[in-house]
């Protein structure tokens, strides 16, 4: 047992940093992260070098679900009622269209491409409508993943967002309804029923659902009680697994149900629950990676048959129009706006989780139905299924990229810190303070402390060379005796240099300085290696800049 252990952990060490370096490479090739993440997980499985094994992805399979629980409750966090009472009808057209689009487009082709080899519309009808349903099913995983690595925000983006979020629940129904009439078309005398396959279907969708807004309401109540972000980040992820945990116990969706915690929980707290969701998202990265890379490893491609791989070229492509025409006449008829209308098929291009765990199961209730001698109709769903899931995540973050891209939405949900980031001490810094000269009196400085808004003088001596500085507080302590003002000078009375910035600095990175430092003004040079001054930067103007800075983006969008 101790041995495993060190087994798993090896095996998620390899993930995150083999994550980490395909990430930097494909960003550096201007492709989103995801998929760096994905090559590196196809790289280290069984269809390259096979460092994972099949028996450590199956152990790691909660890592999965706590992965898939933490995108679903973040979703659900930007689904507020507002923005379904705004964009319901827009959201439920475009839904229906997507879905139904790729499911006649796929279902249609693979049909025509399994009767060629089998000669049999039992089995090809079969056939075509299970790979219909399965490819109605978009990933939210990858997709969410390029709209937060984007920083979008906007129509599509809001759109987008909900979409995915609502694509299981459209896909699973489809599959309830395609597995239940492939079933009975290949069972002769069998006691396979559409109604107890809705049945199911409708337990593990509602059932998510009201599990979900129980767990929603119990952490909302947990949270009123504890007012630290620490402990509420402590109590959110308790309750996550919680529900996570049922929801697996129970054949329930994983995703719908955190979802419905995010939602319950932006709906009934929205200022509360802000930081929450920040926090949440910010320490989640490790699990994405080793998500994604578990999603690429357990991508065994195998010896497939020459028609297998027809099918496979068709199935992407009719699946990708689907999505891309349904979206549109989606969006066209419920009057969306244009960059929703043109763009919203690109990004819904991705297919994971959902998909494979859906073929799975399909192989299970077709396994005994024979396509050729040697392969089954349920071999045929997860080889073909598999293969479609590499081609469309490695094509699918890269599409959902430029459909953000395209409608200019790229770079407009950013924080204070991701202004900061961006922001060298240069942009902010004031540059109007005229610096005192060491031999000035402090009659004179007085009057300089009274016309301007400036706290913190720079002092340079006679060459011009920064050596101090004089603060408003250290000229209060002579206030008591101002005859002393005529006859002291600025040298006598200054406090030694022993901070200063560099204009090149990064903004973040100085402002955090001076809060450890507990500065509220620093003096600022041209670089490390030039002493020559440029001015000062004052915190309180500083934040403005960036708060002003804030609100223009975030009004663009």
């Amino acid at each position: 047992m101790h041995s495993f252990e060190l087994g798993v952990l090896g095996v998620l060490g390899i993930c995150i940093a083999g994550g980490v370096v395909g990430a930097w490479i494909f960003q550096k090739l201007n492709i989103p992260q995801v998929v760096g993440y994905i090559v590196v997980g196809v790289l280290i499985g069984d269809t390259a070098f096979g460092l994972l094994h099949p028996s450590d992805i199956v152990a790691l399979r909660p890592f999965n679900n706590f992965a898939l629980g933490l995108i679903g409750f973040l979703v659900g966090g930007e689904l507020s009622g507002s923005i379904f009472k705004k964009y319901g009808k827009q959201f439920t057209l475009i839904l229906l269209g997507e879905g139904l689009a790729a499911f006649l487009l796929v279902g249609i082709a693979s049909t025509l491409i399994v009767y060629l080899v089998c000669h049999s519309w039992v089995t090809a009808i079969a056939a075509g409508i299970v790979f219909g349903a399965i490819a109605s099913a978009t990933d939210p995983a990858s997709t969410i993943d390029v709209l937060w690595e984007y920083r979008s925000a906007g129509v599509l983006t809001t759109a987008i967002v909900a979409i995915v979020a609502l694509d299981d629940a459209l896909a699973m129904t489809l599959y309830g309804l395609g597995t239940s009439i492939a079933t009975i078309l290949t069972q002769e005398g069998g006691d396979a029923s559409i109604g107890l396959t809705m049945l199911h279907t409708g337990k593990e969708l509602i059932g998510a659902i009201m599990l979900g807004v129980v767990c929603g309401f119990v952490l909302d109540a947990m949270m009123q009680y504890l007012p630290q972000t620490e402990k509420r980040l402590g109590m959110s992820i308790g309750v996550l697994l919680v529900c996570i945990g049922l929801s697996v116990a129970f054949e329930m969706d994983v995703i719908l149900a955190t979802m419905a915690v995010g939602i319950v929980l932006v709906n009934r707290a929205p200022n509360r629950s802000k930081k929450l969701f920040e926090t949440v998202r910010s320490f989640s990265t490790p699990i994405y990676i080793i998500f994604f890379v578990l999603v690429g490893a357990r991508l065994s491609l195998g010896n497939m048959p020459a028609w297998i791989w027809a099918l496979v070229v068709t199935y992407v492509v009719m699946r990708s129009l689907g999505k891309w025409i349904g979206a549109f006449w989606g969006g066209r008829l419920s009057k969306a706006e244009k960059p929703v209308q043109n763009y919203m098929g690109m990004a819904l291009f991705a297919q994971g989780g959902v998909a494979v765990g859906l073929s799975i199961v399909a192989s299970q209730n077709l396994q005994h139905i024979q396509v050729t001698e040697g392969l089954s109709l349920g071999d045929t769903i997860i080889f073909t299924v598999t293969a479609t899931t590499l081609c469309v995540q490695l094509i699918g973050p890269a599409f959902a990229k430029l459909s953000i891209k395209k409608a200019g939405e790229i770079g407009r949900n950013v924080t204070e810190e991701d202004v900061m980031a961006e922001l060298k001490v240069a942009d902010v810094v004031d540059t109007g303070v005229v610096p005192l000269l060491e031999g000035t009196p402090l009659e004179v400085v007085a009057q300089s402390f009274a016309a301007q808004d400036t706290f913190v003088y720079p002092v340079v001596s006679k060459e011009g060379h920064i050596i101090g500085v004089l603060t408003f507080e250290m000229l209060k302590e002579l206030l008591t005796d101002r005859d002393t003002w005529q006859w002291l000078l600025v040298g006598d009375v200054m406090q030694p240099l022993r901070h200063r910035l560099s204009s090149q600095m990064n903004l973040g990175e100085a402002l955090q300085d001076m809060s450890n430092n507990q500065l509220e003004a620093l003096p600022v040079v041209e670089s490390d290696q030039s002493a020559k001054l440029i001015g000062v930067l004052d915190v309180r103007a500083a934040r403005r800049s960036v708060g002003a800075e804030l609100v223009r983006r975030k009004t663009a969008a």
